[in-house]
């Protein structure tokens, strides 16, 4: 395969407003729908939400799939059928396996505030799997201004674990001036959430992205304090 680089701007994304909830898709989700984007690698789902205060989703299930959420702002309180509970805040990496079947709910915890996050699917290496879930507070590493393994298929300490032996997800926190090197991959989705960063002679904002096929590494520095968020799968 040879390599490419493709920038998605923020605004390109698609759009769901619901009043309680402002979401941003990356890839085809819910009535957006077009077969030519359909996902980068095996992450198929990078939605931007934003869940205004006292709203939520509701009770939904789900099935054979990995899903990540990284919260940048305010709390959300998850509760599933498997019985886990757990109010997420920023540098808190949560994954729910949702294996051969898992209900849960997705609440914005302040009835004053909203919440805003990233929350990522991914293929899983197997079906009917049981169903499990997990999260880790990243924030002492995060700190070091350095990329983070948040999640992983391939045993990185500190991350949660994830179901796909082909894919890990890396972050950063930037303060103004500081750099990261993407790594190189076969699919790499970067994402800014936060803050602002140059790639080459270009100026990320928050919900710009790249996908990247085989392109080698490349360096980001942030021109204002940023979040970055890049995915890695085969």
């Amino acid at each position: 395969m040879s390599a490419t680089i493709e920038f998605r701007p923020a605004a390109e994304r698609y759009r769901t407003d619901l009043g309680w909830l402002q979401s941003w898709h990356s890839f085809s989700f819910g009535e957006h729908q077009d077969p030519a984007n359909r996902g980068h690698g095996q992450l198929l789902v990078s939605n931007d939400d934003t869940v205004r205060a006292g709203g939520g989703f509701g009770t939904h299930a789900h099935r054979d799939m990995e899903i990540v959420t990284w919260v940048l702002a305010g709390e959300l309180e998850h509760r599933d059928s498997e019985g886990h509970h757990g109010v997420l805040y920023p540098g808190l990496a949560q994954r729910m396996s949702a294996g051969r079947g898992i209900r849960h709910s997705e609440m914005n915890a302040s009835t004053e505030r909203d919440v805003h996050f990233v929350q990522m699917w991914v293929i899983p290496d197997a079906v009917g799997i049981d169903p499990g879930y997990e999260q880790r507070d990243l924030n002492g590493a995060l700190a070091g201004g350095v990329l983070v393994p948040l999640a992983s298929g391939q045993g990185h300490d500190g991350a949660v674990t994830i179901h796909q032996a082909g894919a890990v997800l890396w972050g950063a926190r930037l303060a103004v001036g500081g750099s990261i090197t993407v790594p190189d991959g076969g699919h790499v989705h970067v994402f800014v959430a936060t803050g602002s960063v140059t790639c080459g002679d270009r100026e990320m904002i928050p919900g710009d992205s790249l996908r990247l096929t085989d392109a080698g590494e490349m360096t980001l520095t942030a021109h204002a304090a940023a979040e970055i968020l890049v995915w890695v799968t085969t």
